[in-house]
């Protein structure tokens, strides 16, 4: 199968004027038989990959600068003009593969997955809604906005949120309590504007769901999100394991850090900082070092990968440092016609910011390993199982720290990772279940929804007094980004840890193997159906309590052998 369709280098795919023609070509094209449909999807495939690329560098411009106008009119005219007609063109193209007649005769092992999708967003398509989204995707470009101007003056110096975060780490209360008081004071100024923008993004999500014929958007959003292998139920059982298992982990290690630093109860500032007073962990000194020991990481963990990692040392595919006017957070967005991978975080020298570099070049690892897939389609998997490529490699790490820190450090950071899990766990079913409430509750008020907030930090969150700062508490949903932009991507980072302890379980047990079943997973991209693509990388896909006991009882037997 080969294409047929000719993309002149010179196309401008952010112009809807110049690449209509070509996919009006696509929607044109007679279809005899199941080879011609064959080369239809591969045709679409790369044509999709130039706009998907076109758009992917307005959004990594606008990130990277979001107090530059230009980057930012640039990427809302894409958004305003561009993706609405991409929209309707990819519902037609969807129709005519899904509703073609040859489509039973294709190999339905290798395009069940691809029809299967196919076919439900066909059945989803709503043309009302394409504006409603196009609304919402301006909504959480204003997050963003509103994120990345968010500074605070501390030690006569402008710093950004990531870079404050050093503070909290320090063995002086009276400095963290004075940095977590001007984050939590600078977050403030803006709850409301924050507040105005979910408001509308509820508003527009519920509406969406109704015009596509659902009772509520997180019913909606499960069917639209292709989770065919697990239910908003099941979703509940990770909530439950999550209260069960994690929630009395999380409580004793709250008792211990309180009985170690000698205080009556734990303030919002005491969580980060070492109990025995030690400086905190410093991995690394700005971009450059953390690219190079990154780097030395992999290699020494595996050629193959050391390699695909050097590859985006090309001075365009890492853009690591905080900065004032950039974007909160940190992605790995894959440039599908290049075939190139980006990371993008807010680096300040954290162990935090490590784990992020590893989880950010897993993510990278998973899209080059699947480049040899002409289907685009393909070149992702579910994110459920993207995320255990990102989350593995932040365990696999372990033995090489030592790149980074001295033995004693290594086995701190170790330790820091492994308890932050009783933290983290819980956090994604916090969550997730907000999710579930806003979005089954779709006419509830901003009290309720500080209600129910506060209601579920009670149940998930750890022995954290906060009295003084109950508006500060009552707000904290508000820094996660995933709410806004990506509203139920979140559940997959509780599945994906699940997978990837699992990993890390086998690979105490023979690395080479374990590293062989994390390429097999991930070389097969998203041709499979979730359950398959967690069996080729030798995991189990269930994420309830049952499971998640077996894997924290590993966890817990793992920290007793570290010092403490």
């Amino acid at each position: 199968m080969s294409s047929t369709i000719t993309i002149p280098e010179e196309l401008d795919a952010t112009q809807w004027s110049q690449i209509q023609p070509l996919y009006q070509e696509l929607l044109d094209r007679k279809l005899n038989c199941s080879g011609c449909l064959e080369t239809l999807l591969l045709d679409r495939s790369n044509l999709d990959a130039r706009t998907s690329e076109a758009e992917a560098d307005l959004y990594i411009n606008m990130t990277c600068h979001t107090d530059d106008e230009s980057c930012k009119k640039a990427y809302l005219d894409f958004v305003e003009n561009v993706e609405p007609e991409l929209k309707k063109v990819g519902f037609e193209l969807d129709k005519k593969i899904a509703e073609c007649p040859f489509a039973k005769d294709l190999d339905q092992d290798r395009y069940q997955v691809l029809l299967r999708a196919l076919r439900t967003s066909v059945e989803m398509f709503r043309e009302e809604n394409i504006p409603i989204y196009t609304e919402i995707t301006k909504l959480d470009q204003s997050y963003s906005e509103i994120n990345g101007a968010m500074t605070v003056e501390f030690e006569g110096e402008e710093r950004t949120m990531p870079q404050m975060a050093r503070y909290l780490e320090e063995t002086d209360r009276d400095v963290r309590m004075k940095a977590w008081t001007a984050i939590a004071e600078r977050r403030l100024k803006d709850s409301e504007r924050i507040n105005d923008v979910f408001d509308e993004m509820i508003k527009r999500r519920h509406q969406i769901a109704l015009n596509a014929g659902f009772d509520n958007f997180r019913d909606y959003q499960h069917q639209k999100m292709l989770r065919f292998d697990y239910t908003p139920v099941d979703c509940e059982k990770f909530h439950e394991g999550a209260e069960k298992v994690c929630m009395p982990l999380l409580r004793t290690l709250n008792k211990e850090r309180k009985h170690e630093l000698g205080v009556d109860v734990l303030r919002p500032w005491d969580v980060a900082v070492d109990t025995k007073g030690r400086k905190p962990l410093r991995p690394f000194d700005g971009a450059d070092d953390l690219i190079e020991k990154t780097s030395t990481l992999f290699h020494k963990m595996d050629d193959e990968l050391g390699t695909m990692f050097d590859s985006m040392r090309d001075g365009v595919s890492l853009d690591l440092e905080s900065r004032k006017g950039k974007a909160p957070g940190g992605y790995q967005y894959y440039r599908p016609w290049s075939r190139k991978p980006f990371i993008f975080m807010n680096a300040a020298g954290l162990q935090r910011d490590l784990e992020t570099m590893v989880h950010e070049a897993g993510h990278a690892f998973h899209s080059i390993l699947c480049n040899h897939e002409p289907l685009l389609s393909y070149r992702h998997a579910p994110m459920e199982f993207c995320e255990v490529a990102s989350m593995s490699m932040e365990l696999l790490s372990f033995p090489y720290l030592d790149i980074f820190y001295s033995e004693a450090d290594a086995d701190r950071s170790q330790r820091h990772h492994l308890e932050t899990l009783a933290t983290m766990i819980p956090w994604i079913a916090t969550i997730d279940a907000f999710q579930h409430w806003i979005y089954t509750n779709p006419e509830h008020s901003r009290q309720e929804r500080t209600d129910k907030w506060v209601e579920l930090m009670g149940r998930f969150g750890p022995d954290v007094d906060y009295t003084g700062y109950e508006d500060v508490l009552a707000m904290m949903w508000q820094r996660q980004l995933h709410l806004f932009g990506v509203p139920f991507y979140y559940i997959e980072y509780g599945i994906a840890q699940l997978g990837a302890l699992q990993m890390w379980i086998q690979s105490k047990k023979d690395p080479a193997d374990a590293l062989a079943h994390y390429k097999s997973g991930l070389t097969i991209g998203g041709a499979k159906p979730l359950p398959a693509l967690f069996e080729a990388a030798g995991l189990e896909f269930e994420f309830g309590p049952e499971m998640m006991k077996g894997l924290m009882d590993d966890v817990q037997e793992t920290l007793k052998t570290l010092p403490a």
